[in-house]
């Protein structure tokens, strides 16, 4: 009887994929968006109304009624900054999120440069 011999790590065919390089995101700040509420009055206040009696909310109406509660908070901040008063900060943290009795994001104030143009 012959001997066959047996071939290590022998390839059967077929077609190999070659792995891809993920490429990292070098920007590290968020694209900026425009210096605007981005819903109506009339909703703003129907969100405050669902958040204040602590029904359930959509991801989608959370979203909105965090940008537009940052929005309000940045728009009072200018408008101090402009007449040259520094005392706003307190003042526009009690009007939009304390008094409202919600928690306010962590340092809202440096984070109006970076999440709004102007």
């Amino acid at each position: 009887m012959a001997k066959r011999s047996i071939r290590k790590n022998s390839f059967k065919g077929g077609r190999t994929k070659k792995k891809k390089d993920k490429k990292k995101n070098s920007f590290k700040n968020k694209r900026k968006v425009k210096f605007a509420m981005g819903i109506s009055k009339k909703r703003y206040k129907e969100l405050l109304e669902k958040k204040n009696t602590k029904k359930r909310m959509k991801k989608k109406e959370k979203e909105q009624l965090k940008r537009a509660l940052s929005y309000s908070y940045c728009k009072c901040i200018s408008s101090f900054k402009r007449k040259g008063d520094k005392k706003g900060y307190g003042i526009c943290m009690n009007s939009v999120y304390k008094n409202r009795k919600i928690d306010p994001p962590f340092a809202m104030s440096l984070n109006c440069k970076n999440i709004f143009k102007k």
